[in-house]
């Protein structure tokens, strides 16, 4: 089969969306008599009949209907695109593909992609999660424009790679309210052997977090590792043990998961980077996304919480 004739589709496609030859003719400025003839040349590229002609009038057949929802789909994604290239350059929306690590809380995400999402002009987001080396490998190969992640790349990497880093947060422990209010008294010697709800995704603030149980001879009673830092919340929520989770987004995980904070570790630190390929940056939205975030490294000002400090 020779490759279909996408001009003789377009007029396919007008004469199906304004119901009749006359009509489509107006639009195009064509003669009907044109119109006609190119509607059957097509009709006899595809193989079969597009519409049924009965007293002037066109009803489109099953296979007519099949075609035209190609075509429908085709040529709006055009007409989008041609009303995009009318607009002068500084108003035409971005595309920007992030790279999360799936170690970072998406809530602290979130707030990371913020200023990306509060330009002027659109931003047309797509975000892909994964584990921190995949993301340097789409990063390399330009299929992304930055990943956001908590650690710097190796060694071997630097060459490759710049790493900006965003912000940092220390860790809090939230519990429900019963088990908080229990975990509170003779902190933090009443964590030794209480459940501990663990994150099983190899994130540095994590390991952090074991050391610091080490040196307060807390005995860690873990109940469950969960890879969904959302999911680990949920079953903190009814009560299955206490979780660890950044201090920045402390008001918002209380809030969401009626949960309330333990305590807050300022000697564990959860740290933000923004990592893009070496050089420059050029895109406008990476460019404000790179900037460091000093309201995240007090943490939540607003936490219900216990500093505790070494």
């Amino acid at each position: 089969m020779n490759p279909i004739n996408f001009r003789h589709l377009y007029y396919f496609w007008v004469i199906a969306r304004e119901g009749g030859i006359q009509r489509a003719s107006e639009i195009l400025d064509l003669t009907p008599q044109t119109l006609s003839g190119q509607l059957a040349t097509l009709e006899n590229e595809l193989g079969g009949p597009l519409f049924l002609r009965r007293n002037r009038s066109l009803k489109l057949t099953d296979f007519g209907n099949a075609v035209y929802g190609y075509a429908d789909d085709m040529f709006r994604v055009a007409e989008s695109l041609t009303e995009m290239v009318r607009r002068p350059p500084e108003n035409r929306p971005l595309s920007l593909t992030v790279g999360l690590s799936a170690s970072i809380h998406k809530l602290i995400a979130y707030h990371l992609l913020e200023p990306a999402l509060g330009l002027s002009r659109e931003v047309r987001l797509h975000c892909r999660t994964g584990d921190n080396n995949s993301l340097l490998e789409r990063l390399a190969r330009k299929e992304l424009e930055v990943v956001l992640t908590d650690r710097q790349p190796g060694p071997g990497q630097a060459g490759s790679f710049l790493a900006h880093r965003l912000a940092s947060s220390s860790i809090s422990l939230f519990a429900s309210a019963p088990l908080s209010t229990s975990l509170r008294e003779g902190f933090p010697g009443s964590l030794d052997g209480a459940p501990f709800l663990a994150t099983s995704v190899d994130a540095p603030y994590f390991t952090e977090l074991m050391n610091w149980f080490a040196r307060k001879q807390v005995k860690v009673r873990v109940v469950a590792e969960v890879d969904d830092s959302a999911l680990i919340k949920v079953f903190g929520r009814e009560g299955l043990g206490y979780f660890a989770a950044p201090t920045a987004i402390a008001d918002e995980v209380c809030r969401q998961y009626k949960v309330e904070t333990v305590a807050r570790i300022d000697d564990v630190q959860d740290i933000l980077y923004a990592v893009t390929r070496a050089g420059r940056v050029h895109h406008p939205a990476v460019e404000a996304i790179v900037q460091p975030r000093p309201d995240l490294q007090s943490g939540s000002k607003k936490a219900n919480n216990t500093a505790q400090k070494s």
